[in-house]
């Protein structure tokens, strides 16, 4: 079972990563502006009232829709999804479902997906490359 003392301490130990503890959210700067790649889920508890913030909860960036929509269907348990995230790419983390070990991996691809290529490449953990990114697409000469 994963804690937010766990997600703190593995989103604080990547490169670059900045807390905003008011929000329990965390971003890293890409190009002069801070991308969010996690932060708490803010909660519809009432129709039409404002969103609550769920302590048990995380949302992490992912890369796609296709990494979205594998990963939600490779652990239902302990990923999932609400229409206010629908085209958007993040998933929902249960945080008493996942180990530490998961909880590690996601929030690190997380990481990746909003980070600069070269604090990727700086960052990757001992014995990971960095992940791959989709390739460019290249203009048509005008």
């Amino acid at each position: 079972m994963a804690t937010r003392q766990d997600v703190r301490r593995i989103a604080t130990a990547l490169p670059g990563v900045r807390e905003d503890p008011e929000r329990f959210a965390f971003s890293v700067d890409h190009k002069g502006k801070a991308k969010a790649f996690m932060w708490v889920w803010m909660e519809r508890v009432e129709p039409g009232k404002p969103r609550v913030a769920n302590p048990d909860v995380i949302a992490v960036r992912v890369r796609d829709q296709a990494e979205k929509a594998a990963l939600l269907a490779g652990a239902p348990d302990r990923l999932f999804t609400e229409p206010h995230y629908n085209g958007f790419p993040a998933v929902l983390v249960r945080l008493r479902a996942v180990g530490v070990a998961e909880l590690r991996a996601l929030i690190t691809e997380a990481w990746r997906c909003q980070a600069p290529k070269a604090l990727v490449a700086a960052g990757a953990p001992a014995g990971q490359p960095p992940a791959p990114r989709a390739p460019r697409r290249r203009r048509a000469p005008r």
